[in-house]
């Protein structure tokens, strides 16, 4: 079973664009969207498990130049 989440993610201010391109690279990571209001980019990933997307994140995610800040939320089906 694949583990799924959205990224919400604020970056620095004129670095939105240049952070989204950046995570769409990222293995892992299935869209990575510019936006508008509280947050500047929306990602959606997958991992295998939750472990390895927690890695996913901290990782690789908030690794990229220009993001001041994230917020993990996973998908869960009821």
């Amino acid at each position: 079973m694949v583990v799924q989440a959205y990224i919400l993610i604020q970056t620095e201010v004129g670095k939105a664009a240049e952070v989204a391109e950046q995570i769409a690279q990222i293995k892992g990571v299935t869209l990575a969207e510019d936006v508008t209001g509280p947050y500047d980019v929306i990602v959606r990933a997958e991992a295998s498990n939750v472990d390895e997307l927690g890695r996913l994140v901290v990782a690789r995610v908030q690794g990229v130049a220009g993001i001041t800040r994230t917020l993990t939320c996973p998908v869960v089906h009821i």
